[in-house]
């Protein structure tokens, strides 16, 4: 059975229309187009409906949860929050970043769409679906509730293999590197930190850290870390997997700024954070300070969920997530922005 730890962070949503809601010193701003309460009429179980099915599937295998945020994340920086990633035999799906998502996270996606058009018919986008699970997976294992705007539609096209390599960061970047991707995004070097700490559930293949192995070793590793990487990945073509967060993999907490500070990041764009003057004192805050971490990581995902939203006729909700609607296929009208949001 999956332990339940209830931990809110509530981040306050009046005034967060056009003129946005105040954070620290600056405006946070909802995208055009979105709303906290967009589908209130149109299906107002859908977000019960959402977490009972994650609590459900994830009480049977906790592993799925950060496959779910890690299908959102793959999402969100291509092309866009806009479900791209979910349409079968496309090059976005068959990219080399993307083959390691797993199967079984599409089809959860798939699972919960379905159960939400029975209770409410074919209202909802994939798109949103998408970004509500990836919440409520977070929270299942122990991190931040936050709020999730809705009304994203769905892409009429996936993205190009070029497209898909150039907008998903490696595993092997520097900071420097790291902050001009997120940059890319409309995205800081504080959501770079916060954002990471996703790495603090789930695992890694050998292939995207063996570059800290072979052909020598990373001196920044720790010694003991080292062996126990190499009695994973005993070759450079290793297929084996390790936990990102070894101490705590699946539980979502901060631990994962605490290895970095132990010389226990698995990535190099991980242990870099630490290495690196600009993000280092973010690092150890939230290697200190938990409550942190969570508010920093609710506020980088709502951010991280509105990128370039389609909203209005720009795109489609889908019948079924992983194919485009046909021709024929009539959608239920809805407000929203014609644009897509940049």
């Amino acid at each position: 059975m999956l332990l339940m730890k209830v931990v809110m962070v509530w981040l306050p949503l009046c005034g967060l229309g056009i003129v946005g809601q105040e954070k620290g010193n600056g405006a946070f701003p909802i995208a055009p187009g979105l709303s906290w309460t967009y589908y209130i009429n149109a299906c107002p179980a859908l977000e019960p409906l959402v977490q009972e099915k994650i609590a459900s599937i994830l009480s049977q295998d906790v592993t799925l949860a950060p496959a779910i945020l890690r299908l959102q994340f793959h999402d969100c920086f291509v092309l866009g929050c806009d479900a791209s990633i979910l349409l079968a035999r496309s090059e976005e799906q068959d990219a080399a970043p993307n083959l390691t998502l797993r199967r079984e996270a599409f089809q959860l996606i798939s699972e919960i769409k379905s159960l939400v058009d029975a209770h409410c018919g074919v209202v909802v986008s994939c798109a949103d679906i998408l970004a509500l699970a990836a919440r409520d997976s977070v929270y299942q294992v122990g991190g931040p509730f936050y709020p999730v705007p809705l009304g994203r539609k769905d892409s009429l096209v996936a993205a190009n293999t070029s497209t898909t390599l150039a907008n998903i960061p490696s595993p092997n970047f520097t900071v420097p590197s790291l902050i001009a991707a997120f940059a890319s995004k409309g995205l800081n070097a504080h959501d770079l930190v916060s954002l990471s700490g996703a790495h603090t559930i789930g695992v890694a293949h050998c292939s995207s850290f063996t570059n800290r192995l072979y052909p020598q070793l990373d001196p920044t590793l720790l010694p003991s870390y080292s062996t126990f990487l190499y009695a994973k990945c005993p070759s450079v073509n290793s297929t084996n997997t390790t936990a990102m967060d070894r101490y705590t993999p699946y539980w979502f907490d901060n631990k994962y700024y605490v290895e970095l500070l132990n010389y226990e990041g698995l990535f190099t764009s991980d242990e870099d954070l630490y290495m690196n003057n600009t993000t280092r004192p973010l690092v150890e805050s939230f290697s200190n300070q938990q409550a942190l971490f969570f508010e920093e990581f609710a506020w980088g995902m709502v951010k991280m969920s509105q990128l370039h939203v389609l909203t209005g006729p720009s795109g489609e909700i889908r019948g079924n997530c992983s194919m485009n609607n046909p021709v024929l296929y009539i959608n239920v009208p809805s407000k929203s922005s014609p644009n897509r949001v940049q």
